[in-house]
């Protein structure tokens, strides 16, 4: 699924795009023709689409040189004729959080705050704040542009996109992700103590209201009062990649392993592979699932949305009574080298509006050693997938599933995760 995905379609850019019409399209024939039942789209509208425009950057002066950087989801956009401003440079997000109010009124904000491997993910939120809400602080600091060290663990020249928000009231500034050398560049090009400026060309645009959708799947259970197992990923991307790792490997792992439950007999609950729209701009189709269901019973969700490298980690969020299947998934996943965390799980983009409203959550944790490498990159290709190590994904899923769909416990319902 994830080679035919990425071959045969590429992209999906996030936002409601015509290639992520297709892509649902796609994944409607695809899913139908693996045996999947009450196959179907599932619309939404979504409003105030940011769309990408063309976005280059060059060092002006005596060390001219360009730079590689993309623009930042809901990023505003310079003149088309280009912006050109000196740089005031932040070592981190704290730094720039420190300068004075309106003092980079004509210039363009630089954080280089850089992120290190780790093989939960955890470093991602610190150093992705920078991304998340640098932009903001920015603009409300005056700023008239900014652009930032790529949230990533890499050190090439390829930029990681990524989505930032601007709160009501703030004008949205040009704002942009360097690629990890091209920041190292610039950084030790204003440690030399000489003003620096840059000349930036960023033009994306709203485009208004747009029609997209989540695709959704079933294999039906026996029971149909023990609720619904929801699973899955996201079928939009970033259009730098194919979207191999993000989240093209999270559908095929999630629909293969429902697959193989299916091929061996009804389960008792119903298991809803649902793959989302336009989680990267903002988790879209995840909401929209949530408002279009809130009236149905989940047992319980859980997605794939952390790259295709080996589960190494299970962690649940079940009611009291159902405490025996999680020690039933720890002794059944420990031969394919999973250990049990203690962490609360049930936290993902496209699962988090149903988790919130009181329903389990199983987390089945991807080593994230390697994922920021190609996270919203251009590198972000089938070629970035290690097929054993996918094939452990399958496995993992397949045996949560099967204990999970049968379990004669209700797993929930538990505190709404906040």
């Amino acid at each position: 699924t994830v080679k035919d995905l990425t071959t045969e379609i590429g992209p999906r850019p996030t936002g409601g795009s015509a290639r992520q019409a297709v892509a649902r399209d796609w994944a409607v024939t695809r899913l139908k023709a693996l045996g999947f039942k009450n196959v179907r789209i599932e619309p939404y509208t979504l409003q105030n689409v940011w769309e990408r425009g063309a976005e280059t950057a060059e060092v002006v002066g005596a060390s001219a040189q360009p730079l590689r950087l993309t623009a930042l989801g809901n990023s505003g956009a310079t003149p088309t004729t280009g912006l050109t401003a000196p740089v005031v440079y932040f070592p981190t997000l704290n730094d720039l959080l420190l300068a004075p109010d309106g003092s980079l009124r004509g210039k363009i904000a630089f954080v280089s705050n850089s992120m290190q491997p780790t093989q939960d993910g955890s470093s991602y939120g610190s150093a992705g704040a920078a991304r998340f809400v640098g932009p903001n602080v920015a603009a409300k600091k005056g700023a008239a542009a900014i652009v930032i060290r790529s949230i990533g663990t890499d050190h090439g020249r390829g930029p990681h996109a990524g989505g930032t928000n601007f709160e009501a009231g703030v004008q949205p500034i040009p704002a942009a992700a360097l690629s990890v050398a091209d920041a190292e560049n610039l950084e030790r090009l204003v440690k030399r103590g000489k003003p620096v400026s840059l000349r930036l060309v960023l033009t994306p645009r709203f485009v208004g209201a747009r029609q997209s959708g989540n695709v959704v799947a079933e294999v039906p259970g026996t029971d149909k009062d023990a609720g619904i197992v929801l699973i899955g990923g996201h079928l939009d991307s970033w259009e730098l990649g194919t979207g191999a790792i993000d989240d093209g490997a999270g559908l095929a792992i999630t629909a293969a392993a429902a697959k193989l439950l299916m091929d061996a007999g009804r389960p008792r609950r119903t298991i809803r592979v649902v793959w989302f729209g336009d989680e990267e701009i903002g988790g879209f189709g995840g909401e929209a699932y949530a408002r279009a269901h809130a009236n149905e019973r989940h047992a319980t969700a859980s997605e794939s949305d952390f790259g295709a490298d080996r589960v190494w980690r299970v962690e649940t969020n079940f009611a009291d009574a159902a405490k025996p299947i999680g020690d039933r998934l720890a002794v059944a996943l420990a031969p394919l080298g999973v250990v049990r965390g203690t962490g609360t799980a049930g936290d993902g983009t496209d699962i988090a509006p149903v988790t919130r409203t009181g329903v389990s959550g199983i987390d089945l944790n991807q080593s994230g050693l390697r994922y920021f490498d190609y996270h919203h990159t251009p590198e972000d290709t089938l070629d970035r997938i290690d097929p054993e190590q996918l094939k452990q994904n399958v496995a993992a899923w397949t045996t949560m599933l099967a204990i999970v769909a049968n379990a004669p416990e209700e797993l929930g319902p538990v505190a709404p995760r906040k």
